[in-house]
């Protein structure tokens, strides 16, 4: 019963009906951004980001160093072994 009237004043004035909630939108959103409560979830947020990059640059140095230490061992396995079998 109510959809009956509410509709066709919707259909009627849906132009001015968005013009108002984009005003509407407009206005809360600047509420939030500005919001202390915003920035402060902001900022915690970049401070994650902003470790977790310096934890995952650690961990790919950790694994690059251990990748040259197992290859440099590997050289010198094949080196040790090289000079074995020439001294036989």
């Amino acid at each position: 019963m109510v959809h009956r009237k509410i509709a066709p004043f919707v259909n009627e004035h849906k132009h001015a009906l968005l013009f108002a909630g984009g005003i509407a939108t407009a206005i809360i959103g600047y509420k939030v951004l500005t919001s202390k409560t915003t920035k402060d979830i902001a900022t915690k947020g970049m401070a994650g980001v902003i470790s977790a990059k310096k934890d995952a640059e650690e961990t790919f140095q950790d694994m690059k160093e251990n990748a040259e230490d197992i290859v440099y061992d590997a050289s010198e396995e094949n080196k040790q072994e090289i000079f074995i079998e020439k001294k036989e």
